[in-house]
């Protein structure tokens, strides 16, 4: 028969498993590598839906603790510049796109 005592919680891991095999801090890498991502892409296509999503992402990777810092700044900082884009494009064509025959 086997008892449970109070010892045992000690035991635990500093990240706290939320699926098989991924972590917390996993999903903040994930979130980091996403972010500059969707910045990256959100340069040249969907940079009204993109940016804001690399900007959101690339926030909660560094405040979840990520490993990888340098890439969710660098997505946030993307992420801004796709809102830079947006806002260059709506005043200079009055849309939303991009337009290539001048």
């Amino acid at each position: 028969m086997t008892t449970t005592t109070a010892d045992s919680t000690e035991n635990r891991p500093l990240t706290t498993p939320l699926r098989k095999g991924r972590t917390r801090l996993g999903d903040a890498d994930d979130m980091a590598v996403a972010s500059f991502v969707m910045g990256l892409v959100g340069l040249l296509v969907f940079n009204v839906v993109l940016g804001p999503c690399a900007l959101v992402l690339g926030g909660l990777a560094l405040a979840r603790g990520t490993t990888r810092r340098g890439r969710a700044l660098l997505g946030t900082a993307l992420g801004a510049a796709d809102l830079l884009v947006l806002a260059v494009l709506m005043t200079a064509n009055g849309t939303v796109s991009w337009d290539f025959t001048g």
